[in-house]
């Protein structure tokens, strides 16, 4: 049941960290930017999904590899909530900024993680 909410989260969160690399492989038809359109006011709660979910696969018997970059992906669609913390809104700020020029790259290796767990 987790690996399948992770696999769905990986996908989704993949489309919307990658959605300038996929726009421009869709080229005229748009296709991409319709999906994230649809999974744009649901960042927060696939954000949420993918680093609950990852850090239970990765306590319990998950791939290591898998899982750092699906917490990755995770905070990246969390960078908004997760500034709002006070106490940890200068730390989380440069981890955010540091992780900001591999938004796509995360985005794209989110997707495909997702489709090697579907197999």
């Amino acid at each position: 049941m987790i690996v399948t909410l992770l696999t769905i989260a990986n996908i989704a969160g993949g489309i919307l960290l990658g959605l300038a690399t996929l726009d421009k492989w869709d080229g005229e038809r748009n296709f991409f930017n319709k999906i994230a359109a649809t999974l744009a006011p649901f960042q927060t709660i696939i954000g949420g999904a993918l680093v609950v979910l990852a850090l239970i696969r990765l306590f319990g018997n998950g791939g290591l590899i898998f899982n750092i970059i699906s917490l990755l992906g995770g905070f990246l669609l969390l960078t908004h909530v997760i500034v709002k913390a006070p106490a940890f809104k200068d730390t989380l700020y440069k981890l955010s900024d540091k992780l900001m020029p591999f938004k796509a790259s995360i985005g794209i290796a989110l997707i495909v993680i997702g489709i090697i767990t579907l197999f």
